[in-house]
């Protein structure tokens, strides 16, 4: 059987391309495409240690038995074209989006207030000129979009759910970022402004651990991926990661 295998990130470099057909076993499993890939290439070997996979755009254990057309990703943790992409939109009610335009978060705070609400809480991500004491030129980020776009919509109902919150939308921009330009953006509506605070922390502490982005950054000597946190868990647990 074939699959489709995405590389991201670091990934991607230690592999050498972004995506191959894989030929399989009938009845392989994760564990025996990451034993494929562990061969013959020690950086992408050691890699496969901290990454989390997924199967048709959701988190799966090494465990999982693979069928021709699956589409397999390998995700490094998260760090959290010539024509511009709109903005997407999973449904007119959608939470969340992603765009290669610039966010404009004057205009998104006005739409998301409503006479009820007492607050709304803003969480704006921009680049900023340094990291680890190298100065920063710009940075790039790429996603594994379909799958991010429905993570983050998942958070955002997780906390409408979780917080006395009445409404928050996420965006996040992807492609070359200048300095002080914004990368990401939460706001939450609420009654009252603690659900708020707390909400927009939770949605922003969580998406740089689990949702598929990644950024390079780019300095005067060189380019990085920027190393990510752990994935949580009960990520870490779902994939079994070596």
């Amino acid at each position: 059987m074939e699959v489709r295998v995405l590389f991201f990130g670091m990934l991607k470099d230690f592999a050498g391309r972004d995506s191959e057909q894989l030929t399989l076993p009938e009845n392989a499993t994760l564990e025996d495409l990451l034993g494929h890939y562990g061969e013959g290439n020690p950086r992408l070997k050691q890699a496969l240690s901290s990454i989390a996979i997924s199967v048709n755009q959701e988190y799966a254990p090494q465990s999982t038995k693979l069928a021709h057309g699956d589409e397999v990703a390998l995700l490094p943790p998260v760090s959290g074209g010539s024509a511009r992409a709109p903005l997407h939109e999973t449904s007119p009610m959608s939470h969340a989006a992603i765009t290669r335009e610039e966010i404009n978060a004057g205009q998104i705070i006005e739409e998301i207030k409503r006479p009820s609400d007492g607050a709304v809480a803003v969480f704006e991500g921009i680049v900023r000129n340094q990291s680890r004491g190298r100065r920063t030129l710009y940075l790039d980020y790429e996603s594994y979009e379909e799958m991010a776009l429905k993570q983050m919509e998942a958070l955002a109902q997780r906390a409408l759910g979780d917080f006395r919150i009445r409404d928050a939308k996420l965006i996040h921009r992807l492609g070359r970022l200048e300095i002080g330009e914004t990368s990401v953006l939460i706001v939450v509506a609420s009654e009252h402004r603690d659900a708020a605070f707390d909400a927009s922390r939770w949605l922003i502490d969580t998406l740089k651990r689990t949702v598929p982005i990644w950024k390079k950054e780019y300095f005067e000597d060189g380019a990085v991926w920027a190393a990510g946190e752990p994935f949580p868990a009960e990520i870490r647990g779902a994939e079994g990661s070596h």
